[in-house]
This record gives structure tokens, sequence and C-alpha cells, in this order.
């Protein structure tokens, strides 16, 4: 589920149809206007509905290779990963045929838990009721699940300070679902915990939307059920943290433990069978006996005597360790995003501080010497009055530039690129800088991305997408972006 990257330009998925060629493949910039409104003060973007038709091409025709998780057999509910033409990275759940006949109950639900918005979510950023088509679009979390890292993990086991913030986190989420009036959860496991790009783990908002028509909440196991559930077929606030005691479980031991097992060893005081023997030495007899304390609590056969989300949190807070550790170092990844590999530059290092005012002395010194073949085309045109007026714009936005007056520098930069018949990537990244000054990133992102479409090997392109990504808050993508251009703006001051 994780991606790598060789080119900023190429996709996490999809690079695989375009070959494997020395040219980059650019994808498409045309952002939908809607998604630019669509933006939210933190950022991400706001809940809206799809088009059976966008979500089709963000996931290259639901394509197999776009498949993330698929979910049961009788009734599979496909997850695909996917890009939007503004290049966010989603997550989108299609439910089979049968699932939600009711398209008003699921708009109507989807568009609850879509006004969730918490750093502790993998948020719900849309849905789509087309037809029979019942689809939910969240954000995209690209390291995997907690089940991958805890039962099937590869180099290392998870460390005793990650397991405790996977804990908190996830108490902190249900807290929050909890006060926004979400207090049910439908199957809480360890495939429904997240990894985002810093490693840092999130709940899937999938599970706070009821499961379809069938009224089935839990798929998994029936001995991980709550036992009242058996009894009356019916999700409460106590299931859920039910539920989440069999997290702490399988935190505790590495394994998916049956509850029943589980308490029976806990009775018996025989601890030492339920702790995972990776974490020999990781903690004390005291944070693994309340750890199991609270699980206990949790497991309690009388809903009533279970704690509230509030109180886990409560209880979880003084167990944390390593707190100021980040995520993808207590996962064993010391640089996550690989920027590490390849030093930055100077102009790289101000772009990463998001430092506006050395880019725009940079594009006001080399002016317009990056527009090959500019000159030529502009003379041999200069004899029209389409082209004068072309002039006209640019100047103008070039002396509104000059002074910093980026709202006009905008227009006039507009103007050309509107009126004009040649394609300028120096009138793009203008237009973008001005953009980022004006607090306006998305739209600074797409004419970057057209910087690249013009001129692919331009170091400027890839630093201003870069830029507009920081303030999107997409920080991974833009490492990888700084690190590309640092090493286009190395290549060409060497040659």
């Amino acid at each position: 589920m994780g991606c790598k990257f060789s080119k900023y330009s190429t996709c996490c998925w999809g690079s695989e149809q375009s070959g494997g060629g020395g040219g980059v493949q650019v994808p498409g910039a045309n952002i939908d206007e809607n998604e630019n409104n669509n933006i939210e003060g933190n950022g991400s973007l706001s809940f809206r509905e799809y088009t059976i038709d966008q979500l089709r091409k963000a996931t290259s025709g639901f394509a197999v290779d776009n498949i993330v998780s698929e979910h049961g057999e009788k009734a599979p509910n496909v997850v695909f990963k996917g890009k939007l033409e503004n290049q966010t990275r989603i997550a989108i759940k299609r439910f089979n045929k049968s699932a939600w006949p009711d398209a008003h109950q699921f708009l109507e639900e989807a568009k609850a838990v879509g006004q969730l918005r918490s750093p502790k979510l993998a948020n719900l950023l849309g849905c789509c009721s087309e037809g029979d088509e019942r689809l939910l679009v969240s954000e995209y979390m690209s390291n995997d699940t907690l089940a991958k890292h805890l039962f099937h993990w590869e180099t290392q086991p998870m460390k005793w300070a990650m397991r405790l913030r996977v804990a908190l986190y996830l108490a902190q989420a249900l807290e929050y679902c909890t006060n926004k009036g979400r207090a049910l959860y439908h199957d809480l496991n360890a495939y429904r915990v997240l990894f985002d790009d810093d490693f840092n783990p999130k709940l899937s908002c999938f599970g706070l939307m009821k499961n379809s028509r069938d009224g089935k909440s839990y798929s998994t196991n029936l001995a991980f059920t709550p036992p009242e559930y058996l009894r009356t077929g019916r999700v409460t606030p106590e299931s859920v943290t039910y539920s989440f005691g069999t997290l702490l479980l399988d935190l505790l031991s590495g394994k998916h433990i049956p509850p029943s097992h589980a308490l029976d060893l806990i009775r018996d005081r025989n601890l030492q069978s339920l702790t995972d023997s990776c974490l020999e030495g990781q903690f004390s007899d005291d944070e693994g006996t309340e750890l199991v304390r609270l699980a206990s609590r949790c497991l309690q056969s009388e809903p009533r005597e279970r704690p509230n989300p509030r109180s886990l949190v409560t209880a979880l807070i003084p167990l944390q360790k390593d707190s100021e550790v980040p995520s993808h170092v207590l996962m064993g990844i010391p640089d996550a995003d690989g920027s590490a590999a390849f030093p930055l530059t100077p102009l790289g290092e101000a772009c990463l501080r998001r430092d506006l005012t050395s880019l725009h002395e940079v594009l006001e010194k080399i002016g317009y010497k990056d527009d090959e073949g500019a000159a030529t085309e502009l003379s041999f045109q200069m004899w029209t009055n389409q082209m004068q007026q072309t002039l006209d714009s640019k100047k103008k936005g070039d002396a509104a530039f000059r002074q910093k007056d980026f709202k006009n520098a905008i227009d006039g930069y507009t103007q050309f690129i509107e009126v004009g018949s040649m394609t300028s990537p120096t009138i793009y990244a203008r237009r973008s800088l001005s953009y980022l000054f004006s607090n306006m990133p998305n739209e600074a992102l797409g004419d970057a991305m057209q910087v690249q479409m013009i001129s692919p090997i331009w170091h400027l392109a890839f630093y201003l997408q870069a830029v507009a990504l920081l303030a999107l808050g997409r920080k991974n993508e833009a490492q990888v972006a700084l690190k590309e251009g640092s090493s286009l703006e190395t290549n060409k001051s060497t040659n």
C-alpha cells in the first residue's frame, strides 16, 4: 500500500501502464474548479459529492491494480486507491450492488460522517450515488494497516512506545467522534487502523457508516464480537469499547487472541503468555499490568461496566513513552520521506521554509531566459493586434509582479494565458508564485504542474510545487518535489 517515487510527476499508481521509458510522464494539471472551491481552512478537502465518471477516472477505470482491499465473499466492498485531477490521493470504497438500496439514506449517512474532521481520522471527503452505485471517498493512507505492521511485519516488530501511541490515538479518535454525536463504530479491528505518510495511526472513517441493509455490523470471527451483540444484533457505544479492548490485546500480544482466551490468561496471572515476546525489555511489569487492566475493563461482560472513550484517553496518556519521537522513527524508518538521501540546495532549503521572497528574487533575476523559443515567436507575431494585446497584458503582469502587486500580476498573466497564442513556462511560474503570495495554494499547484509539463527539467517547477504542497499540508509529497528540484538544480549548475 506504500509507494515509492522515482520522479515527483510519476503517480503512486497507474505508472505501470505508462511504460518504463526514460521520459517523465506528467499527469494532467487541469484542476476541477469544484475541488478548488471545496478546500477547508486547514488545507484539506471538504465533503462533496463526486460523479461516477470522476471516480472512474481517478482509479483508471477501477483497475484491479488499484484495489487496496476486499471485504467479505458474499458482499465484497472493494476499496481502491486513486488520484483526483488536483493530485489529491484518495481511497474509494465501492459497495456491492445490493448494499444501500435507499440512495437518500446513503447520502444522509455519508454527509453526516463527512462533517467530521480530525487529525486522528482518515476523514471522509465525499461520496457518490448514481444509479446502483454507492461509493465513499476518504483521505488516502499510504502506509498500510495496523494488522500488517502488528501481525505480518517484515523487518522489525512494532515497538512498545508505538503500540501505546496507537492505542491513545484511537481512543482520541473515538472520543472525538463521540463528542460529535457519532459514538457508534462498526467492526473496530486492526484492519480499520491506517498509517499516513508520516506513519501516524488514524482510524478509518468507513467504520462510522452503517455497513448495508443487512444490518450486520461485525464481519469478524464471532469470538471477537461483543457478547450483547450476539444477543441483540445491535451496536452500542459500549460495544465499541469492547472492540477497543480486543485491539489492546492485539497490541499487547502481537497476535489476534480471542478475548475469552485472553481473559483466562489474565485470571491465571499468566501475563507472560499474553505478552508479545518481541517486546521483552521494552516496558516494566507495572506498565504491562496497567494495559492489561485497561483491556480487562473494556472486555467486561456487562456493557455498563466498561469505560467510555474519555476515560480511555485519560488512562492511556500517563502510559505514553517517547512522546517527542516522530512516529516514523518509532516505526524504524528514520528517513520516512527519503529527503536525507539527497541534500537540498540553498534555494531548496528556502522553499522548505516557504520563503516566497527568495523565489520572487530568483524569478525576477532570470527573467524570461528559460522560455526557449519564445523570443522568436514573439518577434514573428508582433504585427498582429492580438499579439500586441497579449504583450500588453504580459507587461502589465510583469510590472505588477516586480512591484509585488500580486493581485494585478495574476490578472495580467491570466489575460496573457487566455488571449495569447504562445505558451510561456515563466508566465505560469510567476502566476504560481503570485497565487502563493495570495494564499491560493491549489491554484499555485496547478500552475506549477503546467510549468513542469512545458519544461520538464526546470527545477523551479518542482520548487513551486513543493511550496504549494507544503501550504496544503502534504509534507511528504513536498519533500519528493524538493528532492527532485534540488537534483535538477545541481545538475544544471554542473553542466
